[in-house]
C-alpha cells in the first residue's frame, strides 16, 4: 500500500509525536506513523490526504483552504531543493532513513520553515526539532531511497 500525502504533511510526518486535533485525527495519524514506519511508500497528491481524513466530514475542514494551498506549494518547493527530487502530485518517495534523516536536518536547520508560517502546530514542532526528535511516531523505513 501508499500512504498519500499532500506536499506539507511531508514536513509534518517529521515532527509528529501523537498530538493532534482530535482523538480520532490522533489515532489515524499514529496508524499512518506506523505504515510509514514500516517502510510504505509515500506518494504526494493534490488536497486532502491520508492524515487529513478524519476532518473531512468537520463543517468547512480547514484542508481545503488557501493557507494550507500556500503551504503545499511551500514545502514542495524547500523539499524539491534540499532533497532534488521535483515533489509534485505523483511523485513516490520511500520514508527509508536517508531521506528521513535529511529532511530532519533541513528542517531543524530551518530550510524546510516557509510553509510552517502561520501553522498552529509550529511551536511544538520547533521544539521537537530542536531537542532532537525525541518521541517521534515515524521511525526511518527499512529501504534507502526515493522510489520513482
Amino acid at each position: 500500500m501508499t500512504v498519500r500525502l499532500r506536499a506539507h504533511h511531508l514536513l509534518c510526518i517529521l515532527t509528529f509525536v501523537g498530538e493532534g486535533y482530535t482523538p480520532g485525527f490522533v489515532d489515524n495519524y499514529i496508524e499512518i506513523a506506523r505504515r510509514l514506519s514500516a517502510g510504505e511508500d509515500i506518494e504526494i497528491v493534490e488536497g486532502p490526504d491520508d492524515i487529513c481524513a478524519p476532518l473531512l466530514d468537520d463543517e468547512g475542514p480547514h484542508c481545503h483552504g488557501d493557507g494550507v494551498l500556500v503551504r503545499d506549494r511551500l514545502a514542495a518547493e524547500a523539499v524539491s531543493e534540499l532533497v532534488g527530487v521535483a515533489v509534485h502530485p505523483g511523485v513516490v518517495f520511500r520514508p527509508d532513513a536517508t531521506l528521513l534523516d535529511r529532511l530532519r536536518s533541513g528542517f531543524r536547520a530551518g530550510e524546510l520553515r516557509s510553509a510552517c508560517r502561520g501553522c498552529e502546530w509550529s511551536s511544538l514542532c520547533t521544539r521537537v526539532a530542536r531537542q532532537g526528535y525525541p518521541g517521534v511516531r515515524v521511525a526511518a523505513g527499512p529501504i534507502l531511497g526515493a522510489a520513482s
